[in-house]
């Protein structure tokens, strides 16, 4: 991938292979990004090249590529909890595989980072569960160190406190954090600028997205995803502890919604509002 030098806390867009148009990215005006990988998409060669030759042309810098996985649901914690990530044991040997298919296809993108959602990790140490998602965790960072990649957990299905003891007993120096704070109230497992003071050692990307606490008295009830700036975040003091803690990346906004065309919408200004406090 050709090198584009990026300013400190760029706006850049996740975006999703197969599904986004990459035109309406560019037409953002912005030159930088994460690329995710829906479960289906096939990642040969041919794929992988294609890819090359389009964000090289663009001069666009993708700096993770994110795994998501067939069969993945999140219409509520209880789905998540049985469908997203490494915890299924049913799923789990298949995801392992795709994850080291994701780190080669990203390698072959020019890519430094892979990233992916873990699924809720046990607190009790002991659990089988457990044990076997932190192996897990422990192969596909050793993969991903054949390529010189890091390999980055998503915050939010678990307080930070509970993801700080799994990174120290995974023990690998490339899993890193790919900090998203809207997911830290969507889930409802905490403050997201505490938990980012938390995690700021492990922090290498971060996802600018918003949202609303859960409702009250919903058992198993997700929180609502808003548009940059409308929800509970703080975003203002987000990035302003983004820099507090040496945060240098991009700032890659994030925004998912059933309307495409409120989507994008919602992501120009979402890259509009980034530019005005990362200025």
């Amino acid at each position: 991938m050709q090198s584009v030098e990026l300013q400190p806390l760029e706006p850049g867009v996740m975006f999703w292979a197969e599904r986004d148009d990459f035109a309406l990215v560019r037409n953002l005006g912005v030159r930088c990004g994460q690329l995710g990988v829906p479960g289906t998409m096939q990642l040969n060669d041919a794929a992988a090249d294609s890819w090359k030759r389009t964000l090289d042309a663009a001069g666009f810098t993708v700096v993770t590529v994110f795994a998501a996985y067939e069969g993945e649901d999140y219409a509520d914690i209880p789905t998540v909890q049985r469908t997203v990530g490494f915890i299924p044991p049913a799923t789990r040997a298949a995801r392992e595989q795709r994850t080291y298919a994701v780190s080669d296809f990203a390698a072959r993108l020019g890519v430094g980072s892979i990233a992916c959602h873990v699924g809720f990790v046990p607190e009790d140490t002991s659990d089988p569960d457990y044990v076997a998602v932190r192996d897990l965790v422990r192969r596909i960072c050793d993969h991903a160190a054949r390529h010189n990649q890091t390999f980055a957990l998503e915050t939010g299905q678990e307080p930070a406190g509970v993801l700080a003891a799994f990174f120290a007993d995974v023990a690998r120096p490339n899993l890193r954090i790919n900090f998203d704070p809207a997911n830290l109230i969507l889930y409802g497992s905490g403050e997201p600028i505490p938990a980012l003071r938390t995690l700021a050692p492990h922090v290498i990307s971060v996802h600018c997205k918003d949202g609303d606490w859960p409702p009250a008295g919903v058992p198993g009830a997700l929180g609502s995803e808003r548009p940059l700036g409308k929800g509970s975040v703080g975003i203002p003091q987000f990035v302003a502890t983004l820099r507090e803690i040496g945060f240098r990346g991009p700032l890659n906004v994030e925004r998912e919604a059933e309307d495409q065309a409120e989507r994008w919408r919602d992501i120009g200004a979402a890259v509009a509002l980034l530019k005005n406090l990362s200025a």
